[in-house]
């Protein structure tokens, strides 16, 4: 009997996950790059929360340096500067404006309170705001309700007219030092000003008032 002749052998063929099988490419790249891929959306959030962290820092630190040196906004506690400046008003001033130019007449200024601000208004207030009314050099007084400035009556355009809070009281003459200002509330009649506590030196002032910010409907550029 002859016997049938043994069948010819092929390649073998195995199911994917046995032992013969071809590895796949992700399969050869192992375990490693499993792990990258699970990582990148860990790394990429920490990278995002990195960011945001330096830019709310850079942020903070401009807004610190601009209000230290650049500008700051105050709120207006007392009616002294009425009616140019009412309780509750915020104002912008400019800390860099002395250090491009003069003192002007006129000009609204905040500065630190003199030694005896406290005795003699009864105030706590460490800032204050008044309007620059004597120069250094100057004798200013007032007499028959104007204001004299080395004996002549000094226009104060930013007044109103036939108010009688602006009416100012008999006071001088004071001669003003050198560096030094005189200063006095719009509201005459309700401000504690340099009529009571002497002059303001320059190394006392703050800035210059430049707008009133609020209230919106009231928004104004001095």
């Amino acid at each position: 009997m002859v016997s049938d002749p043994p069948a010819s052998v092929g390649p073998k063929e195995t199911s994917p996950g046995g032992r013969g099988a071809t590895p796949t490419p992700s399969e050869a790249r192992g375990d490693n790059s499993a792990k990258t891929r699970t990582g990148r959306p860990r790394a990429s959030a920490k990278r995002r929360a990195v960011e945001w962290l330096v830019i709310v820092a850079v942020a903070l630190s401009v807004a610190l340096l601009l209000r230290v040196f650049v500008v700051q906004t105050f709120f207006i506690p007392s009616p002294s500067m009425t009616p140019t400046l009412k309780v509750g008003d915020r104002i912008l001033v400019n800390k860099l404006a002395y250090r491009l130019h003069g003192v002007g007449r006129g000009d609204i200024i905040v500065f630190k309170g003199p030694p005896l601000v406290d005795t003699d208004c009864h105030t706590k207030d460490t800032d204050l705001v008044k309007r620059v009314i004597g120069l250094p050099g100057e004798t200013i007084s007032d007499k028959s309700d104007s204001v004299y400035i080395d004996g002549k009556v000094l226009s104060e355009p930013w007044l109103p007219k036939n108010d009688p809070n602006t009416h100012t009281l008999p006071f001088g003459p004071v001669k003003i030092g050198p560096n030094s200002y005189f200063v006095m509330g719009d509201d005459r009649t309700d401000s504690c000003d340099s009529r009571v506590w002497g002059t303001v030196n320059r190394s006392f002032i703050i800035g210059k008032v430049e707008m009133r910010i609020w209230p919106l409907g009231r928004v104004h550029f001095f």
